[in-house]
């Protein structure tokens, strides 16, 4: 949820998303290599962290749309596709202030929330709450966090080489630099999320909710009042 921010300061996604999805690669990849080391040490069996099964019957509904979605970003203006995914965040954020998380009890609408997810991926790279909603109902709680990574690490990968077949700047010494802050982030988050978990979730997501309408709502003014 970070790009709605930079894009309030600067209109240019394919500058930013390069930096957000080779920092994703890096943490995700590391998430998944730290929690399969882990269960190697207590003894358990390391492919019980992730579920190849669901992952590979996931990616075959979601292959398509996410290319679509790549394609659109490619090759649509800058100022359409920052309104399209200022609208994406306004719809999340409504669904956190009314406290209605998406939620899928039927193959259907599990297609279309992979489908939709996949699409909204490949253009901006916050298709997590619709793609969530699906996989939280057919994989075990104990695998879903590293399968989600997995499924990350994949999408972004598809996306990285899309860039780079486009000959889009992937923004790589930048990536270094920013690297150490955004491991400061990422270890803070992860510990934020744990005392989120221990509290009263509605509440934050609430709060949560607010602050990304204000961002999409003011976004949208500088986008099309220009």
């Amino acid at each position: 949820m970070s790009l709605p921010f930079l894009l309030l300061i600067d209109n240019q996604p394919l500058v930013y998303l390069p930096i957000i999805a080779v920092h994703l690669l890096f943490f995700s990849s590391l998430t998944v290599w730290q929690n399969w080391h882990r269960q190697q040490q207590v003894g358990e069996a390391a492919s019980a962290t992730v579920d190849w099964a669901y992952l590979k019957k996931a990616m075959a509904i979601m292959i398509v749309p996410k290319l679509i979605g790549v394609f659109g970003l490619l090759t649509l203006p800058a100022e359409l596709m920052t309104g399209i995914i200022f609208v994406i965040v306004a719809v999340y954020a409504l669904s956190y202030i009314l406290n209605k998380p998406f939620k899928s009890n039927h193959p259907a609408v599990d297609v279309t929330f992979l489908m939709l997810g996949a699409y909204i991926s490949g253009t901006s790279l916050i298709g997590a709450p619709l793609i969530i909603a699906v996989f939280a109902t057919h994989v075990a709680k104990q695998q879903l966090r590293d399968t989600l990574f997995v499924l990350w690490f994949i999408l972004v990968t598809i996306k990285m080489a899309a860039f780079i077949y486009a000959g889009v700047d992937l923004q790589l010494i930048h990536h270094l630099w920013l690297l150490p802050a955004a491991a400061i982030g990422h270890v803070i988050g992860l510990r934020f999320h744990q005392r989120i978990l221990s509290g009263d979730t509605r509440v934050f997501y609430r709060w949560l909710g607010w602050a990304l309408l204000v961002i999409s709502a003011a976004g949208l003014g500088s986008v099309y009042s220009k």
